[in-house]
């Protein structure tokens, strides 16, 4: 699942040097969603390799807004290369016009290699990535798996910080991903040769149900930290309570329903490839996020 999640939390351009840390010649990178939970870490993990990053964000420095195509092309020009992260998923309606159209402008803008953030195990994210394919960029989709950061930083984080995982998961296990790998993983096919052409399917090392994740962020964090599995219309009408309009509740609710169907209960190997070394457990993360705010919970999403 890519993020679901808008912010608007202004960003400016980044411009180093003219090589990486690792050699490499450094390019301009187009950031997309810049200050979501994979943008900023691939903008840091970019800007770390040398690479210029422009920091593309509805109100940033440079903006851009899928849902306004005017601010695009501004935020293309001049780009070598992008990191796309589409809102709110590639499943959603209207999802493989956009990136049609985004890959168009990129190749007329001279932006010659680009990555995807795409779901894993979502069959109508496909037809957007083969969207984007068609249209002539050097593409490198990375398809990952539900992000442990979602349980600090994203949609869950509310509830967390109460006591309580609502979600409609039932007995799934998933392989949650730790966003800081899945942002290496990113930045190492910006910034790296040989990535073109590749999907590279990324999870965590082990799959844990949502009961299992309740109980690592409870140790962690010193507190109890229950799962209540909800009925997919009991979580649409939870979002719904949230302000989320009905129509995007439901289909919000279904995704997650389908991506937790059981279909993706498994785990890859596609950290190990790209980085040369294991995922980080959901037990790292758990202990980063929520250990050393133990007794404060609602303040681990700063």
């Amino acid at each position: 699942m890519t993020n679901t999640t808008k912010n608007t939390t202004g960003t400016t351009d980044t411009t180093n040097g003219a090589t990486g840390t690792d050699g490499t010649t450094a390019s301009t990178v187009l950031v997309t969603a810049a200050t979501g939970k994979t943008g900023r870490r691939v903008a840091q993990g970019l800007t770390e390799h040398g690479a210029r990053v422009r920091a593309g964000s509805r109100a940033g420095t440079t903006r851009f807004d899928w849902e306004d195509t005017a601010t695009w092309g501004p935020a293309l020009d001049g780009a070598d290369a992008a990191y796309v992260n589409y809102y709110p998923d590639l499943a959603a309606p209207g999802a493989v016009e956009a990136l049609r159209a985004f890959g168009e402008l990129a190749v007329a803008h001279g932006v010659r290699r680009v990555t995807l953030l795409s779901g894993r195990g979502e069959p109508e994210a496909v037809a957007a990535e083969e969207a984007l394919r068609a249209t002539g960029v050097e593409l490198t989709v990375v398809r990952a798996s539900f992000f442990a950061q979602n349980f600090d930083e994203g949609l869950l984080a509310e509830g967390v910080a109460a006591g309580t995982i609502a979600f409609p998961a039932g007995d799934t296990a998933e392989p949650f991903i730790d966003a800081d790998d899945l942002a290496d993983v990113i930045v190492a096919t910006l910034v790296q040769d040989g990535h073109a052409g590749l999907v590279h399917e990324v999870t965590g090392p082990r799959l844990l149900t949502f009961a299992e994740v309740a109980a690592e962020v409870s140790r962690a964090a010193g507190h109890e930290v229950v799962y209540v599995p909800l009925s997919e219309p009991e979580f649409a009408g939870m979002l719904g309570e949230f302000g989320l309009p009905e129509p995007e509740a439901a289909w919000l609710a279904g995704l997650f329903a389908m991506l937790l169907d059981g279909h993706n209960a498994s785990v890859t190997d596609g950290v190990q490839r790209v980085l040369g070394r294991e995922p980080r457990d959901f037990s790292v993360y758990a202990e980063r996020a929520f250990g050393a705010q133990a007794g404060t919970p609602a303040d681990v999403r700063a």
